[in-house]
């Protein structure tokens, strides 16, 4: 494993701000063909805290129902190449993650540990589809469990050159375990989806938001209200208008709890150790 560097406070910022130039782009295409989106999570956060960025976080994210998801793929060649590109395991076959990012063209950024994946690399804004879970309590347990377990076998292939002992053993085995069996598990959720049913919804492929608030009620905390990526406002998000959730409140107090309290030093660290950056213009 390659040692971890951090970003000077000059590239810090320049980090935000290549990123903030992929999140101009999406939503200009979002808004020519009525598609759907919010900022997510430390985004809409920021927006409402910050009006921008968290002064201390490194990433943007964006939430959209499967739906919304599925049709911007189907015009994600429209943003444009020299700004940034969509990546998936659909069009990046060694993609090994179940949601989607936006890659900035012309970057390079590779997480510690990472180093030996042959997917394309850059820096990047996360894409979370939101999928359908089951009306039942006993339902979205069973899923989530199950996701779990689809998620370690795709970071197996991650964890075999980083864990020792056992665990390297346990993941060296999942790695054996053929991407596209993964995938299409996935794929019998998200035909189940549909934008206009009464299921809450999640990332699939991503631990459930409602389980990083240990205090949400173990009947919301498997999945979130569709009306939170359907109900939405423009905010103000370093001088660029995007949208995210109308009932931000809601939103943050599910996420976060007291959202407006500024975290200690320890809760302000970088996200992603990565091991080599390169931005565009370099």
């Amino acid at each position: 494993m390659n040692k971890a560097k951090e970003l000077s406070p000059e590239q810090f910022r320049k980090m935000q701000l290549v990123e903030l130039d992929m999140l101009v782009e999406f939503d200009r295409v979002c808004r020519k063909h009525n598609i759907d989106y919010v900022l997510f999570g430390g985004s809409l956060l920021g927006a409402v805290r910050h009006k921008g960025y968290i002064p201390w976080d490194d990433d943007a994210d964006i939430g959209m129902l499967r739906k919304d998801y599925e049709k911007f793929k189907k015009y994600m060649n429209e943003m444009d190449p020299s700004i940034c590109y969509f990546q998936d395991h659909e069009t990046d076959p060694e993609y090994r993650w179940g949601y989607g990012k936006l890659r900035r063209t012309g970057s390079k950024y590779v997480r510690v540990g990472q180093e030996h994946l042959k997917c394309k690399t850059g820096i990047f804004v996360d894409v979370f589809p939101m999928d359908d879970i089951p009306q039942s309590l006993f339902g979205q347990i069973l899923q989530d469990w199950h996701c779990y377990c689809l998620r370690k076998i795709l970071w197996s292939e991650v964890a075999k050159y980083n864990e020792k002992g056992f665990w390297k053993v346990w993941f060296s085995l999942l790695s054996r375990i053929p991407v596209s069996v993964v995938f299409s598990q996935y794929k019998t959720y998200e035909r189940k989806s549909r934008k206009n049913s009464t299921n809450r919804v999640r990332c699939l492929a991503f631990p459930a938001t409602g389980t990083l608030y240990k205090k949400n009620p173990i009947s919301e905390r498997y999945g979130m209200p569709k009306s939170w990526f359907t109900d939405r406002t423009e905010y103000i998000f370093e001088g660029k208008k995007l949208f995210s959730s109308h009932d931000y409140d809601t939103v943050l107090k599910y996420i976060y709890g007291d959202y407006m309290k500024i975290p200690d030093a320890k809760g302000r660290e970088q996200h992603s150790p990565f091991s080599e950056i390169r931005f565009p213009d370099e």
